[in-house]
């Protein structure tokens, strides 16, 4: 599992809670605390025994961002080649949904970390924001594609470019976050929504979040088209067959995966 303590992670039946653990740093994301945490998350993903993930930080900051002390010198050569950015594509290939639990603060690479969770749980208190102006650069970890997805052109043209921080009301106004609860809540919420998930039928969840994660991506008839084709796949599954018939004789599934 986790190899320097980076990422702390808890087994909670069939849910796994990690937490990014640089409190010394507010969690800001160094390449050593991504690699780790992708390692992780993919070996996760291969255990069938789990069927949800939730992703957190501290009560202070889920991440404040990237380190700038590691990229601060480094030349477009050197971020090329040590591709900085490259583990945020890791996450997009998980298969078990992700929900983010933001505490705190949620800013620049926190926040496209966040972005790139399948749900975001958000304390009252959290913060988002993309300040990245403010050091002379832009987003770089899909930031400026993922926000404006979510909240609109406007509101992600005033974050990008003028370092607009929107408090947890108004990320949950804006469409960036799936639900707000009161500071002293929000881990205990994430990991009964997580709870919740990981009881449903596993092909399907991984099948969904494919399909919904494509609806972003193609054409609405591209879109059409992959979606039933999944769905009349599930129909060769065990779990289709315990699910209809469960329903009809008004019991709870028994679910397999398989």
């Amino acid at each position: 599992m986790p190899k320097n303590d980076l990422v702390l992670v808890e087994i909670k039946d069939r849910v796994a809670l990690l937490t990014l653990n640089r409190p010394e740093a507010m969690n800001a994301l160094n390449s050593a605390l991504m690699l780790e945490l992708m390692d992780t998350l993919e070996e996760l993903d291969r255990d069938d025994s789990l069927g949800c993930f939730v992703l957190t930080g501290s009560a202070k900051a889920f991440a404040a961002g990237a380190d700038i002390k590691e990229m601060a010198e480094a030349s477009s050569i050197d971020m090329l080649l040590k591709d900085h950015i490259g583990p945020f594509d890791r996450i997009t290939r998980i298969g078990k949904p992700i929900i983010a639990a933001v505490s705190g603060w949620c800013l620049g690479g926190g926040n496209e970390l966040a972005m790139s969770c399948d749900m975001i749980l958000a304390a009252e208190g959290a913060k988002f924001g993309q300040p990245e102006i403010n050091l002379g650069v832009m987003p770089g970890a899909g930031g400026t594609q993922r926000l404006t997805r979510a909240v609109g052109k406007a509101i992600a043209m005033e974050m990008v470019l003028n370092n607009r921080t929107l408090s947890a009301a108004e990320a949950l106004q804006y469409g960036l976050v799936n639900k707000v609860v009161p500071d002293e809540r929000y881990m205990e919420d994430a990991l009964a929504l997580a709870a919740e998930i990981a009881a449903r039928a596993p092909l399907a969840l991984r099948m969904g979040k494919q399909a919904v994660n494509r609806a972003l991506e193609t054409h609405l008839a591209d879109g059409i088209a992959e979606e039933r084709h999944a769905f009349y796949f599930l129909f060769s599954s065990e779990d289709q067959k315990e699910g209809m018939r469960a329903f009809s004789e008004k019991r709870k599934p028994d679910w397999k995966g398989k």
